[in-house]
């Protein structure tokens, strides 16, 4: 049974004292590849040196909450990083209406407007270069799918996906599959399990988010890849199917939404 982690934030400092541990027991896990997004320019050195790891593919990208260290001549720097790193994707990418930046809580519209800026232009990115995307999405689908109708990029994963089935059908129309993770594995998060249970499951693909969103029986401890079997396990219960089910299936929508070949 192999599975892929599509969305891991393996170059975080909450690894830097077990990297090599944490990788080696995603492999042994059953965890066959993982794809690592970067955050900002500063950190796409980073993720391009995770791939001293087997089985790691890479995303470059802007995510929206560190829009207040983005700068214009970082569009640059990425469209040069594409060009030589050839990443799976572009990620993170997308727009938080949650908490619009990550040194400051809340709302703030400037900082929408230039998350905004920045989207769009990594999109017309992904469109040039024929990748599909990684969105970070929070209270944004309907947005976020205005940008996506008027950009057309060859598809990608709604990360974290927690919106509708609505809009779920509608990134589907788009070719983007959504990922579900630990979020999921949580009893009291209904609506969500409901959306696992009863979308296409070609639709879905899983992740972690680690060193983020950690599966109900780890609680408030660091996530990683290695806990994706057990976020499998809960898709099948979820599904009423087995796990070798939701791995075989989860593996080739990955596979085929990513462009990534069959072995890493």
């Amino acid at each position: 049974m192999m599975l892929i982690d599509t969305h891991c934030h393996l170059d975080a400092a909450e690894y830097d004292a077990d990297r090599d541990e944490v990788a080696r027991r995603a492999r042994e896990a059953g965890v066959g590849r993982i794809v690592v997004p970067a955050v900002a320019a500063f950190n796409f050195q980073a993720v391009v040196d995770c791939r001293r790891y087997a089985g790691i593919d890479v995303a470059l990208g802007m995510h929206p909450m560190y829009v207040h260290v983005h700068r214009e001549e970082h569009l640059a720097l990425l469209d040069e990083a594409i060009r030589k790193e050839h990443p799976v994707a572009i990620g993170e990418i997308g727009l938080d209406r949650f908490q619009s930046r990550m040194d400051r809580p809340g709302v703030h519209e400037e900082d929408l407007e230039r998350q905004e800026f920045f989207f769009v232009e990594q999109l017309k990115l992904a469109a040039r270069y024929d990748l599909p995307v990684l969105l970070h999405i929070r209270r944004a689908n309907d947005q976020i799918l205005k940008q996506l109708r008027r950009i057309r990029v060859p598809g990608g994963i709604a990360h974290a996906f927690n919106g509708s089935m609505q809009q779920a059908r509608e990134y589907l129309k788009l070719g983007f599959k959504l990922g579900f993770g630990g979020a999921m594995t949580y009893t009291r998060a209904t609506s969500l399990r409901k959306l696992a249970a009863e979308l296409p499951l070609d639709a879905i693909v899983l992740e972690t988010d680690g060193p983020d969103i950690p599966p109900e029986w780890i609680a408030k401890r660091r996530n990683e890849p290695a806990e994706l079997p057990g976020i499998a396990q809960v898709l099948a219960e979820l599904r009423g199917i087995s796990v070798e089910e939701v791995a075989q299936r989860t593996t080739a929508n990955a596979q085929q939404v990513l462009k990534l070949k069959a072995s890493a």
